[in-house]
């Protein structure tokens, strides 16, 4: 009798622990690639930036040359 407690308490987790596990990895996932998005678009961010600097730095524009 206590062994068939045992397998219908096993048989009764093992579903909220698969589900668990799964929606756990997808949030992993996400929150990962987010991470990912974000450094990459600040990667592209600052080698604009620095382009943008250098291009104002070689052109000055007739406001600051005057």
């Amino acid at each position: 009798m206590t062994q068939e407690w045992w397998l219908n308490a096993l048989w009764s987790v093992t579903p909220t622990i698969i589900i668990g596990t799964l929606f756990g990895l997808i949030i992993y996932a996400a929150i990962n690639a987010d991470r990912k998005i974000r450094q990459e678009r600040a990667d592209v961010e600052a080698e604009e930036r620095s382009r943008h600097d250098a291009e104002r730095g070689a052109k000055p524009t007739t406001a600051e040359s005057e």
